[in-house]
């Protein structure tokens, strides 16, 4: 019986036919599993921007974000003369992303800083910590603050970013200001004894 030439041939097409139905089945399952998988996450691209500030005294960032989670952002500012800039993005070669729940970690390379990225539907708070002034600004020092851009908002709400010195906090008109009255003072006579 098993001998049989035709027998055989028989075998070998039973064997094929079930092979190829298995194979069929296997691959549909994985394209229907697929296009579940499009059908149930689509991609949600937005772009935020904020700013606050004059012409020339102002901060501002843009951010992408990819289904609410911050894919890229750009922080400028300048302080006349100073210009100050940032751009970072997910696995780009200058920054490593680390995400727990909520919050985005964005360690900067060389140690030149940190970025804590606080996320919620209403706005995205951005915690400076330590970034290199002179990588990114030219200026001595380290940048440390907060900005935070809430949706439908178009100017941030900041603490600290802006500041010349985070030990001492003080605005650009106002130490000018300081220096043109003590020069002011110092140069008048001295009012004559009564």
């Amino acid at each position: 019986m098993w001998r049989d030439r035709n027998g055989m041939d028989r075998i070998k097409v039973v064997v094929a036919v079930c092979c190829g139905v298995a194979f069929a089945a296997v691959s549909t399952a994985a394209v229907s599993a697929q296009k579940k998988a499009s059908k149930r996450a689509p991609k949600k691209i937005e772009k935020l921007v904020c700013k606050l500030g004059t012409e020339w005294n102002h901060a501002r960032i843009a951010v992408q974000l990819l289904n609410g989670k911050v894919q890229e952002f750009a922080y400028y500012s300048i302080w006349k003369p100073r210009t100050c800039s940032v751009n970072f993005r997910r696995a780009d070669a200058y920054s490593k992303w680390v995400d727990q729940g909520d919050v985005t970690t964005v360690t900067l390379n060389e140690d030149t800083g940190a970025f804590l990225i606080q996320h919620d539907p209403k706005k995205y708070h951005f915690i400076f910590r330590d970034i290199d002034r002179m990588r990114y600004c030219g200026a001595e020092g380290k940048i440390n603050g907060s900005l935070t851009l809430l949706r439908g908002n178009s100017q941030c709400v900041l603490d600290g970013v802006m500041d010349d010195d985070p030990s001492q906090p003080r605005e650009p008109t106002r130490a000018l200001e300081a220096e043109t009255k003590e020069s002011s003072g110092a140069s008048k006579e001295p009012a004559p004894a009564k």
